[in-house]
C-alpha cells in the first residue's frame, strides 16, 4: 500500500526524512481494525514529527498522519477517534499518562490503509464529506474543546483568536461563529485577515495591536510571540487557552502579577475525548459547516502539501486523499 513516513529527523531540514512510498498494509492485531481511509488532514503535528518532537529513533520508520475518516470492513463510515489510550484508563483519554497519538508510537493515517482500536471508531454523519469528518478528527476537535470545554464560551461572548491563517484557527472562527460568539482575529497578512472577516470574524487586527475593548477569551497556539498580548487583552476573569506554541515556549515576560491580580486563568490544551468527537460531529453536520480547504492532494504528492505547510503558506486545511 502506499504511505507517507517518517523515516529520519532533521531540526534544520525536517522534510529530508519524509518518505511517500509502497509498504506492506497493517498486520492483523486483536482489538484493532484495518480502516480503508478515504481523508486526512496534515496537521503541523506531522511537520514536528519530522523534527523529532514527540517521537524517537527507535519508533523510525513511522507512518505519519494523527487524524483521519474512512470505511471499516463491514462497510460504515466512520470518523478515527487520534488518541491511543490504555483499554483500563477510566478517565478522560486525553488525561491518561500512558496516552499516545496516532504516528507517535503508532502508525499513523496517512495511508492506504490505517489500523486503529475498535473503540477509536465514530460514526460517520450520513452525507457529511470525507473532508469534512477527516478535519473533525483532530483538527476541529482541538477548536472545539478549546472554546467550549476550556473557555466555556456562551453566545454573545467575545473570544480573540491569535493568527487567523491555519486549520485550527479557521476552524475555530467557524465553530465560534457558528455557536453565536463574537470572533476577533488577528493575523500579519492583509488577505488572511480578510479572509477571517469572510469566515465570520467581527474584527481583524494586527498582531499585538490595542484593541477596542476587552475580550472574554484568547484562543493562542502562537506562544511566546503572543503571550503578553494575549493576557494584555483580557478581561478580569477572563482565560487564555493554548495548544500550541510554534513561536517558542518561553514568553520574555512572564506576566504573572497580572494573572494573579486580574484573576485570569491560563488553561492548556490538546485535542479533546472521543464524546466530543462525537458531540462536535453533529453539531458540524447540523450547521453545515465545510473546512477550509488551502489544497486537496493525492497522497502520492504529499510532499507537496509539506513543502507549502513548512513554507507557512496555508489558509485552511490541507486534504490528502489516497
Amino acid at each position: 500500500m502506499l504511505a507517507v513516513s517518517a523515516t529520519a529527523f532533521s531540526t534544520t531540514d525536517p522534510l529530508s526524512g519524509l518518505h511517500v512510498g509502497d509498504k506492506p498494509e497493517p498486520e492483523p492485531r486483536s482489538g484493532w481494525v484495518p480502516v480503508t481511509v478515504r481523508a486526512t488532514t496534515l496537521n503541523h503535528h506531522d511537520l514536528w514529527s519530522l523534527r523529532g518532537v514527540g517521537i524517537g529513533p527507535e519508533e523510525l520508520p513511522r507512518v505519519l498522519g494523527c487524524d483521519g475518516a474512512g470505511v471499516d470492513p463491514d462497510g460504515n463510515e466512520v470518523v478515527l477517534y487520534p488518541l491511543v489510550t490504555d483499554p483500563d484508563w477510566r478517565g478522560p483519554e486525553i488525561w491518561d499518562p500512558s496516552r499516545t497519538m496516532l504516528s507517535e508510537r503508532v502508525d499513523g493515517t496517512f495511508a492506504e490503509v490505517a489500523l486503529v482500536p475498535t473503540g477509536n471508531l465514530v460514526a460517520k454523519p450520513r452525507g457529511m464529506s470525507w473532508a469534512s469528518a477527516a478535519t473533525a478528527s483532530m483538527t476541529w476537535l482541538t477548536g472545539y474543546r478549546m472554546l467550549f470545554t476550556q473557555a466555556q464560551l456562551q453566545p454573545g461572548q467575545l473570544v480573540l483568536v491569535q493568527g487567523s491563517g491555519g486549520g485550527v484557527n479557521s476552524g475555530v472562527i467557524q465553530l465560534a461563529t457558528a455557536a453565536g460568539i463574537r470572533v476577533w482575529v488577528t493575523g500579519r497578512d492583509a488577505s488572511r485577515r480578510e479572509r477571517a472577516l469572510e469566515l465570520g470574524a467581527e474584527q481583524a487586527f494586527q498582531p499585538g495591536a490595542w484593541l477596542p475593548e476587552k475580550v472574554d477569551a484568547v484562543i493562542d497556539n502562537v506562544g511566546a510571540a503572543t503571550w503578553s498580548h494575549s493576557i494584555n487583552v483580557l478581561k478580569p476573569g477572563g482565560c487564555l487557552v493554548t495548544c500550541g506554541a510554534t513561536s517558542g515556549e518561553s514568553p520574555r515576560k512572564t506576566e504573572l502579577r497580572k494573572i494573579f491580580f486580574r484573576e485570569l486563568r491560563v488553561l492548556g490544551s490538546s485535542a479533546g475525548t472521543r464524546d466530543e468527537l462525537a458531540a462536535l460531529l453533529q453539531f458540524v453536520h447540523t450547521k453545515s459547516i465545510e473546512p477550509i480547504v488551502a489544497n486537496h492532494y493525492r497522497l502520492a504528492e504529499a510532499r507537496r502539501g509539506f513543502e507549502q505547510l513548512a513554507a507557512g503558506k496555508v489558509f485552511g486545511n490541507i486534504i490528502f486523499t489516497p
